[in-house]
């Protein structure tokens, strides 16, 4: 099963088709929001699993339209010192059983939720399970990778390819990529972006950190 999670980013910054996959959702999925994400979610006519959040950006009628619409309803006491994208993926973890997650609303103009909803797969709560959570908007998808070799399919209508080492990384190869890496070490945090595919797939490895891959276009 896969969980569809949405956040409160901005719908501008959703993909193509987004709206019409919430509203005619395949047999294996499910919605969940988190803040206005699950508003955004009621008003599309979807009624999702759970939705979590503290709704300090909305009103007193929508918050009650998403108790009376989601199957299960948490709203968290404000200034509780996580985020509600990882609050609502701790529920899920909790309470679901699902092979893949993937985020969407999640990115947008705020820089700040931007980093927050990629340094979260650190944790030690995420981290062993970082490899089931996807992030995906109009322009990119982003996946996470554990210590491994890892082979990526290329998506549909996507140019560029990253690889963005998130903590200390060992002996990363890049086996197949346009520009290839043959056993190099990362001491910080850098991002080797504006890699490709030189076929329909691509192979990577490394041997420590959290590696996260990206496939983006303009």
């Amino acid at each position: 099963m896969i969980v569809n999670l949405l956040v409160g980013g901005p719908e501008a910054d959703w993909p193509v088709g987004l709206t019409d996959k919430m509203q005619h959702p395949t047999a294996d999925e499910v919605w969940v929001g988190a803040d206005y994400g699950a508003v955004r979610l009621v008003k599309q006519g979807v009624k999702p699993i759970l939705a979590v959040g503290d709704f300090d950006s909305s009103t007193a009628a929508e918050i009650q339209l998403v108790r009376d619409h989601a199957v299960k309803s948490v709203v968290r006491p404000k200034k509780e010192d996580v985020t509600d994208t990882v609050l609502a993926l701790r529920y899920i973890f909790q309470e679901l059983t699902f092979d893949k997650v993937v985020i969407y609303g999640a990115t947008g103009a705020r820089l700040d939720q931007l980093l927050s909803n990629i340094f979260f797969v650190l944790t030690p709560e995420f981290k062993p399970v970082c490899e089931k959570i996807e992030i995906v908007d109009r322009w990119n998808q982003v996946g996470f990778y554990l210590p491994g070799q890892h082979l990526l399919k290329k998506l549909p209508n996507t140019r560029y390819l990253a690889f963005a080492c998130l903590n200390k990384v060992t002996d990363l190869h890049l086996y197949d990529a346009k520009y290839r890496l043959d056993g190099v070490d990362f001491s910080e945090p850098v991002s080797l972006s504006s890699n490709e595919f030189v076929g329909e797939t691509t192979s990577f490895s490394f041997q420590s950190g959290v590696v996260c891959a990206i496939q983006t276009h303009d």
